[in-house]
């Protein structure tokens, strides 16, 4: 079968004018629309409340319960501005049963005259007492006439934005919900059988519930026909990424036959034996590279499982085949840590490993940069400079991504795309790494596209770490225990975490200049004063210094001095994050760790326990806690499996941070919560391969619905 070549640059998608309700507003409101992520009609239909109304109940303002929304009417008997002590309007309304005073601390001229006396109004709001007696403060209100109709409904309160009122947009959904198609995309077998309700009643119950609906289901989105709705987004999710897996095996790749010699040889010359858990792994993404289409794998396994190993050797296939290949980490410790030791391993057997970072001298990254084009750097380890337009490979055969999570989809499709100018191919292996175990129905729900190997055990010999949260009121028995592991032979971090380093590292353009700026000041300056301290309080030891601002060669410098043992304190910012492996260091200090986000914490205390003797990892917390950083740290003080820290993550933070950057550029879910709706996510996981393979007419009409054609979304 001919596959399909990947294109390289794929043209802007323009959206068609606006057709049915949508093409009958004004192009200010598609513009407004448009923020809300509302673009075409169905839209509309899916653009579901975030709460409801009661204005079901019409109270006489006598009986009106105090501390409750409640519905009142009446007619206005007196209005004014008054300076009390700011400038407000001031309305008394009547019924025949009391007086209620609707307070006004911004309003527009035109509401004095609306709301003249003897005008009959309904208001929906709290009644309080305050200045004036019994008030609401800012009620909704409108003018009515004696005997309106109430309504039979709860009302839908959408989410909006600058210059949409909630009547706009509960007309235009109530005109959606009447003109459009509401009937099922899924066959009555398939909902019989997973107890779904119909899309129909779904959607038109979540708009308009009656008043004795239960409105915790609802706003916890358990009810049933919520329950339908995130089934169907699901089942949207998975069928679109199921497409595009099976579309990548339409690629070409070059098939890369495991060779071996060069294999055995790094094997038999480690000092250390694989487990069986890097064996396997090895033996997946051994299998996935002698494919004739671009593997896309992904290696995770916890801090310290030995990713690196399996990537080396996952390397030298595509060498063998006479390929080369690019290693791209997120930041350029990383990066070096990398680059020392491919070349420790590779270099004796022949194979030529070279370092492409942004901040090499112009001189050396030419040199660099013609080697790769050449063919004759075999192993290419960088950060993001790999991706930039004058990087040409020869014969670009296996790209490997290292924390992958920290890389957009752009950068990741860039460097893919450098196939290279000799030969046919269209596109290399991609082998894709995490030390951020991604929970179960995460990697089910948002790597569906992609092949999973986990690592889930640990070298022998790798002992337990220690963990102990510390009150900073005792930071001098802190300050002691350093100065005493020092002294006794093992070496120590001490992390000043004020900011994330992706906003000091290279490529960091995501936030506003003057933010970054004013980050970058107050880390640095955090970090250069505890430096400073530490030297003071502890002249007979050698401290070194890393933080994102220092050059290439003073940072590789320091870090040098510490892994051999030159320097016995490293005071740093998150920048050694990842990557630093030093198994003589046995004691870490994290200050502020109450700031610090539980997958950070677990990769910053995974730099210590990599060598035989014990280790402690000290979280230093200012003050008081909040109840988030307090169940933060009991975590991560109970826990040392990452994996179970991934998954108290998820419930903690929802599955958008954890993801990070992998999903820039792809619609995240709206409704469905992948860390409580596991059985959604693994009945539509089911249905979705079912239906790809018995009822292609079914997945086209359910995708266009939920998508509109977008359904070719993931391009990685």
């Amino acid at each position: 079968m001919k596959r399909t070549p990947a294109k390289r640059d794929a043209p802007v998608a323009t959206r068609p004018p606006l057709a049915g309700l949508l093409g009958k507003t004004s192009k200010a409101t598609q513009a407004v629309l448009a923020k809300i992520g509302v673009h075409r009609d169905f839209d509309l239909v899916l653009h579901l409340p975030l709460r409801y109304e009661d204005q079901t109940h019409l109270y006489r303002i006598i009986d009106a319960p105090a501390g409750q929304t409640v519905l009142v009417e009446g007619v206005v008997i007196d209005n004014a501005v008054k300076f009390r002590p700011k400038r407000q309007l001031v309305c008394t309304v009547e019924d025949d049963s009391g007086v209620v005073v609707m307070r006004f601390l911004n309003f527009y001229p035109s509401q004095l005259r609306q709301l003249a006396a003897g005008t009959r109004v309904r208001l929906f709001g709290e009644i309080r007492q305050g200045f004036f007696g019994a008030e609401m403060v800012h009620p909704k209100y409108r003018v009515v006439t004696e005997g309106a109709p109430v309504a039979t409904q709860l009302t839908p309160v959408y989410p909006a934005t600058a210059g949409l009122s909630q009547a706009v947009l509960q007309r235009l959904v109530d005109k959606a919900l009447a003109a459009i198609d509401l009937d099922d995309t899924l066959p009555a077998p398939l909902l019989e059988r997973l107890k779904l309700a119909g899309f129909r009643d779904s959607v038109r119950y979540l708009h308009h519930p009656p008043p004795a609906a239960d409105l915790n289901q609802l706003e916890e989105r358990t009810h049933v026909a919520w329950r339908r709705v995130k089934f169907d987004e699901l089942l949207a999710q998975q069928l679109s990424m199921r497409i595009h897996y099976d579309r990548r095996k339409r690629v070409d790749a070059p098939p890369l036959q495991p060779r071996v010699k060069l294999t055995r040889a790094l094997l038999d010359a480690l000092p250390f034996a694989l487990t069986n858990a890097q064996r396997k792994a090895a033996a997946e993404i051994s299998d996935d590279l002698t494919r004739a289409y671009p593997m896309q794998r992904l290696l995770q396994g916890d801090v310290g499982s030995g990713k690196t190993i399996v990537a080396a050797l996952a390397a030298l296939q595509a060498i063998e085949n006479g390929f080369q290949v690019a290693i791209m980490a997120p930041t350029e410790i990383l990066g070096e840590q990398h680059y020392a030791k491919f070349s420790a391993w590779l270099t004796a057997l022949g194979v030529t490993v070279a370092w492409l970072a942004g901040n090499l001298p112009r001189k050396a990254k030419r040199e660099v940069l013609e080697r790769v084009a050449a063919g004759e750097a075999q192993v290419v380890i960088g950060t993001h400079a790999l991706f930039q337009d004058d990087v040409e490979f020869f014969k670009l055969g296996l790209a490997i991504v290292d924390e992958q999570h920290r890389f957009g989809v752009r950068q990741r499709l860039a460097l893919r795309q450098k196939g290279g100018k000799a030969g046919a191919l269209t596109q290399p292996h991609q082998l894709m790494m995490s030390a951020t175990p991604i929970p179960r129905t995460l990697a089910m729900s948002y790597y569906a596209d992609l092949d999973v190997s986990v690592i889930d055990e640990l070298p022998p010999g790798r002992t337990p770490i220690a963990t102990r949260l510390i009150a900073d009121a005792r930071r001098d028995e802190v300050v002691q225990r350093v100065r005493d592991a020092c002294m006794t032979g093992s070496q120590a971090y001490w992390v000043c975490p004020l900011i994330e380093e992706a906003e000091v590292e290279e490529g960091a353009k995501s936030r506003p200049q003057n933010m970054r700026g004013r980050n970058e000041a107050l880390q640095l300056q955090s970090v250069l004063d505890t430096h400073e301290r530490l030297r003071e309080t502890f002249p007979e030891l050698r401290i070194g210094l890393v933080h994102g601002r220092l050059a290439t060669a003073e940072k590789a410098a320091v870090m040098q001095a510490f892994t051999t043992g030159a320097v016995q304190l490293l005071v740093a910012t998150t920048v050694i994050e990842v990557g630093v492996d030093v198994p003589n260091a046995t004691l870490m200090v994290i200050e502020n760790a109450e700031r610090m986000g539980l997958a950070q914490l677990h990769q910053l205390r995974g730099r210590v326990g990599r060598g035989a003797g014990h280790s402690t990892c000290i979280l230093l917390y200012q003050g008081a806690l909040s109840a988030l950083a307090r169940e933060r740290l009991k975590i991560i003080y109970s826990n040392t499996d990452g994996f179970e820290i991934a998954r108290e993550d998820l419930r903690l933070r929802g599955p958008g941070e954890l993801l990070g950057a992998r999903q820039s550029g792809v619609p995240m879910l709206r409704f469905a919560d992948v860390s409580t709706d596991v059985d959604l996510v693994e009945s539509a996981r089911e249905v979705a391969q079912d239906l790809l393979q018995s009822a292609p007419a079914v997945v086209e009409t359910h995708l266009n619905r939920w998508l509109g054609g977008r359904e070719n979304y993931l391009r990685v």
